[in-house]
């Protein structure tokens, strides 16, 4: 093709981006217009409120962000036809009906003219499928693939593949490198413009499936969960937008990177949330020392809680006489016994139990009543007869009303329940870690923990099944307790999962060691562990460094690999920590992207006033600005990602907490372009030797210290690569 040519061509697609732009604001007016009147044609105020909600939603979604493009592909299929005005149309195909023809762009939402004929299709549209997966070896129909790039929301270029004269670009497509190594400023974007094959068939996994993808660092996982969420939630709109999707997270800071992911895609009814989040009843005022953590997140409380509230459950030893007024009823001994026995070999939820027991009294007392009149009392005096005093003084004896907060305050508060419910089932020391030193005189007086919320949900869901959930997509799933796992698992009873996690990243106590007993506890046994080894995002020379690490975590999972070759990795030993923090992130500025220093926490405050004495305007994690360095402790790292990263002093972050290796693993791999590690103490064996993983030795060595010329301090050269082609993260 001329350039010529390719200039006219590149004309007519920015036309039709321009007239599909044009199509998007009328299709938000019409919304805007039905939302005006929504009131006045609704029938009644239920239905003006539902169909105002619908229509605000609508609003909302049909929003157009000037600076992202509404397409990034276009596809041509196979005997397209064009009528007279040159519209292709969308045609079924000869035989089944299914396959389509034609042209079309593909984007992050569906465009229609006034006509209502497809100007852009939704990238999770079926046809879409074939832009992801198509190759020369199963065309999937398609003769032209054409990636387009953009500048700040204007179509700048196009790269076309003809599939029919093999894989032309493949992974070196110019267009689909510049986008994924495109700097990283602000929250996280979509990655609609360069999913990769292996990621699409995650993406479009059937409703019913859980699967879980066990990712190394910048392999996409986090991606991948959150487009499959978009992607059901397409599918299955009206299913789940009554049970819902819920996006589980490791902490705040995490979630406030994510957040913009969906609602760019058009999806704004995801809930996100902690484990703390979700399980939350009470406000967390207290703390555990660490063995008392350990034993409450273990699985074993199941059986301890459980025991400590049937322990309550007591056979009745005298009967009851309940008078409605004109006659007094009679139940045994023998008969309530029975009652009660049989509710309890059913085994429902204790809630469920004590109301079944209720209602069986009342039963009797109804078939006695029957017996004398031979009428059936009504509705009315069933419900008297519930309430009566006899019953009720018999119900809070045999079968007591509890609470989640009153079963463990009255657990961890006397050392004898905890001996009682725990005999056999937790060591000496174990039990003497659960009781309160000192208790408080009542539940409500409790200065619950972290800790304390696990135990709260499993006797709440002892007590009462909790709705479930349509969807859930799990991120840093390794650092959940088999206790949280199950926390999860009583909200998706009818629901699946996406479970995102990567075991060497694991740093919290009770971190997972494998894949298995997480999926146990989840009760998603035989869920499918998919792996993700390619690096996209972090450079080959960044991953080699942090996989020195992988024998001394010991985690079964394979060292990541990058295609990219173009990151830059500076490790230097300084004589003043915050002077070469200070040096390197002035170095850093001049270079585009994001910048972060992570520290250990107590390191945090001393580096952020040096960096802000120099003049470098610091900023909080919660409050990133462009142009700004972003102080991270270490402990809030986990699921970030900056284009240039500075790591203060590794051995700290290593000696602060038991799981410190790991860690530092999830700290190095958060750097996306460029990585300088700084230290004045000795780096950790396990980074600073030439490790052994997987047989082999390491391709890479680090750099020797004292390398000569190098300034602040003892400073080693970086060790760069030269760029080639990359993936998608």
């Amino acid at each position: 093709m001329s350039s010529t040519d390719l200039a006219t061509d590149l004309d007519t697609e920015r036309v039709h981006l321009a007239t599909s732009r044009a199509a998007l604001h009328a299709m938000r007016v019409r919304a805007e217009r039905l939302y005006a009147v929504g009131e006045s044609v609704a029938g009644d105020p239920f239905a003006a409120e539902t169909l105002g909600t619908a229509l605000a939603r609508r609003v909302a979604e049909l929003a157009d962000d000037p600076s992202v493009p509404l397409f990034f592909g276009r596809l041509d299929l196979d005997s397209a036809l064009v009528d007279a005005t040159g519209i292709e149309r969308v045609l079924p195909a000869d035989g089944d009906g299914d396959a389509l023809t034609g042209r079309f762009h593909i984007g992050r939402r569906h465009v229609t003219d006034a006509r209502g004929e497809p100007l852009v299709l939704d990238w999770r549209a079926p046809v879409s499928r074939a832009f992801y997966r198509a190759s020369a070896s199963d065309p999937q129909g398609v003769r032209v693939r054409r990636r387009f790039g953009f500048a700040g929301g204007e179509l700048t270029s196009f790269e076309d593949e003809h599939l029919d004269h093999g894989e032309e670009l493949g992974p070196a497509s110019r267009i689909l490198i510049e986008e994924i190594e495109r700097p990283r400023v602000g929250p996280m974007r979509d990655i609609v413009a360069t999913i990769q094959p292996e990621q699409d068939e995650l993406v479009r996994a059937d409703l019913d499936t859980s699967i879980c993808v066990q990712g190394a660092p910048g392999t996409g996982k986090t991606a991948v969960g959150l487009h499959r969420a978009a992607y059901l939630l397409y599918l299955h709109r009206a299913r789940l937008r009554r049970s819902g999707v819920l996006i589980v997270g490791p902490n705040q800071a995490f979630l406030g990177y994510i957040a913009s992911v969906l609602p760019a895609l058009g999806e704004l009814d995801v809930k996100q949330a902690t484990i703390d989040d979700l399980i939350a009843r009470v406000p967390v005022r207290g703390s555990d020392p660490v063995e008392t953590e350990m034993v409450k997140h273990d699985p074993r409380m199941v059986d301890v809680l459980r025991r400590a509230l049937w322990a309550r459950v007591r056979p009745p030893v005298e009967p009851i006489q309940v008078s409605d007024g004109a006659y007094r009823w009679r139940l045994s001994v023998d008969m309530l016994r029975r009652v009660v026995d049989d509710v309890r070999r059913e085994d429902p939820p204790y809630t469920l139990g004590r109301e079944r027991v209720r209602a069986r009294m009342v039963a009797l007392l109804q078939r006695q009543a029957e017996s004398r009149s031979g009428e059936s009392p009504g509705e009315a005096w069933q419900r008297r007869m519930g309430k009566a005093r006899p019953v009720t003084d018999l119900l809070d004896a045999a079968w007591p009303a509890v609470t989640p907060e009153s079963l463990v305050f009255g657990l961890l508060s006397d050392p004898r329940a905890v001996a009682e419910a725990a005999s056999g089932v937790l060591t000496d020391a174990a039990q003497a870690a659960l009781v309160w030193r000192r208790p408080a005189r009542t539940a409500r007086g409790v200065r619950w923990s972290r800790a304390d919320l696990v135990l709260l949900d499993e006797a709440a869901g002892l007590l009462e099944r909790p709705t479930s959930i349509g969807h859930i997509v799990i991120d840093e799933a390794q650092d959940l307790s088999p206790m949280q796992c199950r926390a999860i698992a009583r909200r998706t009873t009818h629901g699946s999962i996406t479970l995102l996690g990567d075991l060497a990243q694991g740093t919290t106590p009770w971190a997972a060691a494998d894949w298995t007993e997480s999926l146990r506890h989840l009760d998603k046994p035989g869920t499918p562990v998919v792996p993700l080894t390619t690096g996209f995002r972090v450079p080959e020379v960044v991953l080699t460094l942090a996989n020195r690490l992988l024998p001394a975590l010991r985690v079964h999972v394979p060292p990541a690999v990058s295609l990219r070759h173009d990151g830059d990795l500076v490790v230097r030993e300084v004589d003043d920590l915050a002077a070469a923090v200070v040096a390197a992130a002035r170095a850093a500025t001049v270079e585009p992207g994001s910048i972060a220093m992570i520290a250990a926490d107590r390191d945090l405050e001393a580096l952020r006033a040096a960096l802000g004495a120099a003049g470098l305007k610091p900023a909080d994690l919660d409050t990133p600005e462009p142009g700004q360095i972003t102080v991270v402790p270490a402990t809030l790292a986990k699921g970030l990602e900056y284009d240039h990263v500075i790591v203060a002093e590794p051995e700290a972050i290593v000696a602060a907490e038991p799981r410190g290796l790991h860690r530092l693993y999830v700290v190095l791999t958060r750097a996306v372009s460029r990585l300088t590690v700084l230290h004045t103490q000795p780096l950790p064996p396990a980074l600073a030797g030439e490790d052994t993983v997987a047989g082999c030795r390491m391709a890479v060595p680090l750099p020797q210290h004292g390398a000569a010329g190098s300034a602040p301090g003892r400073t080693t050269a970086p060790l760069t690569g030269a760029a080639t082609p990359a993936g998608p993260g």
